[in-house]
């Protein structure tokens, strides 16, 4: 009997599904004391993917170009630690921003992503849930500083600044006073 090579991989991906979350929350436990720099009680997490280019004749089930062949690792890593708590593994095609989607956001933690990651109604379900999110933003966004605070030059941080989005189909800020 010959097993095709999509069936072996799904088989692999289902045991590894099974017990990643397990192991994880193992490691989790262990390092969950663990200082990594930053001086907060909350989870400080890093969100990005990696391209990982594969040969098309063998791996034909991921197109990514006409000549290649590609998947994408989506990892949001727990910087205490250096654990990975959430992996995604998709076709080369799925943009960085979509994994917003299937993260369940922990409410309290913080995320720090690339700017490719921006999608303002993504966002908001990070907002919503009590999380907060650190990103650098576009060179096209339209935006006014509202305020800015006091910051340590020496750290390296350029800027700490409260803006209102004043794009095409923003919505009018509260005001937090």
């Amino acid at each position: 009997m010959i097993i095709k090579r999509i069936v072996a991989c799904n088989a692999t991906l289902y045991k590894w599904r099974l017990c990643f979350p397990s192991l994880i929350g193992i490691a989790r436990r262990l390092y969950a004391e663990e200082p990594f720099g930053v001086d907060l009680k909350e989870t400080v997490y890093a969100l990005d993917a990696s391209t990982i280019d594969l040969c098309l004749s063998v791996f034909s089930w991921v197109p990514f170009r006409s000549a290649k062949a590609a998947i994408k690792l989506h990892t949001l890593l727990d910087l205490r630690g250096d654990i990975p708590t959430f992996l995604h593994i998709s076709d080369g095609k799925m943009h960085d921003v979509n994994v917003l989607d299937l993260l369940v956001p922990e409410p309290g933690a913080f995320y720090v992503m690339d700017r490719r990651y921006i999608d303002f109604k993504r966002l908001h379900r990070l907002h919503d849930a009590g999380s907060f999110f650190v990103t650098r933003a576009k060179s096209n966004l339209k935006a006014v500083r509202r305020y800015s605070h006091p910051i340590d030059r020496s750290t390296g941080l350029i800027c700490d600044q409260t803006i209102v989005l004043t794009g095409f189909y923003s919505i009018p800020a509260p005001d937090f006073g």
